[in-house]
């Protein structure tokens, strides 16, 4: 018998793995096409949010949960993102579940400090 992980459990690992820089995990729990939308720019495809997580993670610290609520295939995470660069930037994320995978990623938080960070 085969168990299928709940779109709230691929919502779990997909920050625990980011969390830990785990990006072969991350890349097995996204679509080829996933379609990620931010505050700090979009991607097309896998390869493209691998880029951008990647990018993130360099000065990501920790992702610290406050909750996360799942009806379906559709997952919200409202969450703390603490980096090296900035204070810690209350961040909600939604996301889409589709066969085990996560197709669409809408994150949205104030970028102001991370951009200030970045000396941008």
């Amino acid at each position: 018998m085969t168990t299928t992980k709940s779109a709230r459990e691929i919502a779990e690992t997909y920050f625990t793995a980011w969390e830990s820089g785990e990006f072969d995990t991350v890349r097995d729990l996204l679509a080829d096409d996933v379609d990620f939308v931010g505050a700090l720019g979009t991607a097309s495809g896998v390869e493209e949010a691998l880029a951008g997580l990647k990018g993130l993670g360099r000065v990501l610290e920790r992702i610290d949960v406050k909750v996360r609520v799942a009806e379906g295939d559709e997952v919200i995470t409202w969450f703390e993102l603490c980096t090296s660069i900035a204070p810690p930037a209350p961040t909600a994320n939604w996301m889409h579940v589709e066969d085990g995978r996560i197709t669409r990623i809408r994150v949205t938080f104030d970028p102001r400090g991370l951009l200030a960070g970045f000396g941008g």
